[in-house]
Order: structure tokens, then sequence, then C-alpha cells
């Protein structure tokens, strides 16, 4: 999630050159590419990065039958909190997008190919884009058809039988505008396609915003898995989630390929570009690690001092929750307040904060609760946010001269504050995303849970919840159910009453 917010009270670049760091971690080198030419960036072997499906561009139809598209299988449902985004005829399955940006003119010129399942009969398969966004073309299965666009949703008009799967794919241009953020937060105010006064470009979209740059099924229950090609003039570079397959420049432009190969909803799918510095290592544990660090911001954002931070808090996080579940951890930083945990490739403001280590430890924390497993509705934003949080928290006991009670005591004093001004964290009201309860009622709830059920049986729940369903997402009554059956007790009064509840439970 965006920057945590904080309790009020303190507490007693295509310019491509590798760091290299004295880490005790396995290093690895960036070789800067010359005009016309490739530098693969290659899986390793057994990496799952090979179950990714091959880019393709318009004219290409890929195999419908693939089977690294049954992962992505949904059951996409209209959001209760936000459902004027986001549409359940469709199922995605893998976006293709190839996106060229011009820093200049403001200009995205893209090509975008989508894999899908249908997930109902329908005379037509609705998906959200922004109406800053012309469309120029829209071919189904090949086939070029006829489209409508009613603000911001792109209607075409092609009937569609349920569990058919279908290519879709769509060509469009122009300037990007980001889009109002449902929250009275202070470090954001809009999400999407934003542009610096340089022409450099980032995205984080919690809840929605997606649709600013790409046709998109703006929902968290709907899942896909990503090929991201990125040009722009040189020295700029693309940045983007998953494994970098590729980096080319010719004739003055930089293009690379990423590929992520996990299911991601599209919140969490990001993409950056200007002129960074990239700093490589890997983890203890064998996880590649990145930090992008835009050129001239060495100052603020210590990449040598970060990658071992990172690795450090990684090493403890796997220690809680096992095997970090992606195939690479990267760090992309921008011109930002916030941060948010973009899968596989954090997005991160250049802050003290954001880039302290807390913060890294919180976002990488998300990588089990919250992209490997994530909530079916915004309604239940607690669910990644609360436990988030009370690692957080667990990681900032180990390191800080006071202990986690201690730690919850304090954060007890604000949160009936935050339930007061936002509502119930289950139960929020829309216009405050985001806000303190998602995150505080939540950590304070787990460390009840913690004491109820004692320190073996809560961390191994804590570990095994995001792995009973990969890469998919839950409701409330599946989280509650769940954690009742697997702890032998009903555990749905100590939710409610922190999630749902019109006052904060005694302590």
């Amino acid at each position: 999630m965006r920057r945590v917010p904080r309790s009020r009270r303190p507490l007693a670049g295509a310019r491509c050159s590798t760091t290299v760091l004295a880490l005790s971690l396995g290093l690895t080198a960036c070789s800067a590419g010359g005009p016309d030419t490739e530098v693969e960036v290659l899986a390793e072997p057994g990496s799952t990065a090979s179950a990714g499906l091959a880019p393709v561009s318009l004219g290409e139809l890929p195999a419908l039958d693939d089977p690294a598209l049954d992962a992505s299988v949904s059951r996409p449902r209209r959001d209760p909190v936000y459902p004027g985004v986001g549409h359940p005829v469709l199922d995605a399955l893998h976006y293709d997008l190839d996106l060229a940006w011009d820093p200049d003119e403001r200009l995205l010129t893209a090509e975008q190919t989508l894999l899908l399942r249908a997930a109902r009969d329908s005379d037509r398969l609705v998906l959200d884009l922004s109406p800053a966004l012309e469309v120029g073309t829209v071919r189904l299965d090949g086939e070029e058809v006829p489209f409508d666009r009613r603000g911001q949703d792109l209607r075409v008009e092609a009937p569609v039988a349920k569990d058919d799967r279908h290519v879709l794919q769509i060509s469009y241009s122009g300037s990007p505008e980001p889009v109002a953020a449902p929250t009275t937060r202070g470090d954001f105010s809009t999400n999407g396609w934003t542009v610096t006064e340089d022409g450099d470009t980032w995205t984080m979209q919690e809840p929605t915003g997606a649709y600013s740059w790409y046709a998109v099924d703006d929902q968290p229950s709907d899942k896909a898995t990503y090929d991201i090609t990125v040009s722009v003039p040189s020295p700029r570079v693309g940045v983007a989630n998953g494994q970098l397959l590729s980096r080319t420049e010719s004739d003055g432009v930089t293009t690379t390929r990423w590929s992520m190969a996990q299911p991601a909803a599209s919140y969490l799918v990001t993409v950056a570009t200007g002129e960074y510095d990239l700093s490589e290592a890997v983890s203890s544990s064998g996880v590649p690690l990145s930090y992008w660090v835009p050129v001239g911001d060495e100052g603020r954002v210590d990449a040598a001092a970060g990658l071992a931070e990172a690795d450090r808090g990684l090493a403890w996080l796997e220690e809680k929750l096992g095997p970090y579940p992606f195939d690479a951890l990267g760090f992309v930083f921008v011109e930002s307040d916030s941060g948010m945990e973009t899968q596989s490739m954090i997005t991160l403001g250049m802050t003290e904060y954001t880039t302290s280590t807390p913060v890294l430890v919180h976002e990488m924390a998300h990588h089990w609760w919250g992209d490997l497993i994530g909530p079916t509705t915004w309604r239940d934003l607690w669910m990644n946010e609360g436990m988030a949080m009370y690692l957080q928290g667990a990681w900032m006991a180990s390191e800080e001269p006071y202990t986690l009670p201690q730690l919850m005591d304090y954060w007890a004093q604000d949160e009936p504050q935050m339930r007061a001004d936002a509502g119930p964290a289950a139960d929020y009201d829309p216009a405050t995303f985001g806000e303190g309860n998602a995150y505080y009622s939540g950590a304070l709830m787990w460390h009840e849970i913690r004491g109820l059920l004692g320190d073996e049986l809560f961390w191994r729940l804590v570990r095994e919840w995001p792995r009973s369903l990969p890469y998919g997402t839950s409701d409330y009554a599946g989280i509650v159910g769940w954690w009742s059956r697997e702890s032998g007790r009903d555990l749905s009064p100590v939710f409610d009453a922190w999630l749902r509840g019109e006052v904060s439970p005694a302590r």
C-alpha cells in the first residue's frame, strides 16, 4: 500500500553504472548495451520465468490453450466500494503491453494484446480506458470489430460465450492523465500515469488508475500475467514489473522488455521512465535484487546501503513467511512522497521515510500478504495492510529499544480516532481509502490473535495462509473461515470486533 500512515506522535537509467556491492551477497553485473546492441538477461535454471508467454504484436495470435494461462483464471466480481471501475464480464489472463513514450510531446503510443476468458455470456466486452487515450483499432481474434466509448468504458461490440477464450488487440495513443484518488491522505491525491516536469513518468494506482494508461479490468479480483515493452528516447530507460528480459538501444531509442510470469492485480503493475542508475545484487537466499535510482539523486537514495538493508529485511521475512514467491525483487525510485508494493518491482518515493528500512520491510511483506494473495474486493484492504503493518512492527521491535507489546500499546492510543474518522477497517468510508484504520486496526487484531493462539501456531498460520490460495484472492468470509478452521477455534468474534465494530475493542 502507499506509504504507511504514521501515528501522529513520535515514539521515544539508460545510464547503467552498476554499483559493486560488498554485501556478502552473490554479485551480478549490468552491461550497458551500446547502439544496436541487445543485452539478454537470462532466467536461472528452474526459474518460473519460462512459464511466461512470449510477447506478441498485433497480427500474431498466441495459443489460447497455453497452460501458462491457467494460473490466471479468476472469478471477477463487481467491487462494492468502487463499483464504477472494473467489469466482471471478462477475466483477463495475460496482458502484452508495447508502450512508446515521447517525453517532449507527453505522448504515449501503445499496442496492447489481451488474452481473456469470457466470465459470462454477453453481447459485448467492456474494459476501463481513460478518455484521454484515443483508440485506433480493435481486433477480436484477428478480426476488426466495432467499439464504443462511454466515459472510461471501452465497449467492444462483439458477443462472447461464457468460458470461451479470445485474443483482444487494441491500438491507442494520447497524453495520459492521472485520476483522482478517493482518499484524504496527504501523500497522494491522484493515481495512475504521472508525468514529472522533465517528462519522466511513474505509476501508482491503488485502488484504481491503471486504466489511465492501458485498457484493463481495473479491479483487484482479476489477476493476469504481463509482458511489458517500453521504448523511450535514450538515455532514458523504461522500468516495469518482473524480470528484465532484454535491453536494446538503436537509433536513439532504448527498449526494455519485461516479463511477469506470476499473475498480478492491475493495482500492482508499475512502469517508470527516466534516466536511471542501476545497482544489482543477489540476496543471501538467491533472489535477484535491483535498485533503480534516478541519475543525480544518488545523494537521496544510497543504493549500496539500500540493497544491504533489503537483503537483511528479506532474510527476516523469509524466516517468518517462507521463500520469496516471485522471480525477482526490484525497487524503482520516483518523484513521490508515497510508496507501493508493486509486484516484484516496488515503487518508492525518495523521502527519508519511504527509503527507510521499516518501509522496505513493509512493502516486501506485501509480496506474501497482498501480492501472493490479495483481497477480492477493496472492502478488505485491511487484509493486505494489517499483516504488513504487524510484520513491520515486529521488525521494528527487533531493532529498537522497545518491545512489540509496547509498540502495540502506542499504536492503540491513536487507533480509536482513526476508526472514528474513517470507519471500521472492513467497512470504511469509500472517500477515505488507505487511511490509518486499514493498517493499525488489523495490526492490533493480529497481535490479539497471536496472544490467543500462541507463537508457534500463529506464525505457522501466518506462513501458510498466503500459500493456501497462491496468486489468488479471498474475501472476508474466506480468511476468517480459514483461520478459524486451521486454529481449531472460532475467531470470527475477534475479526468482527476489530474490523467491523463501531468502537475499538477493549485490550
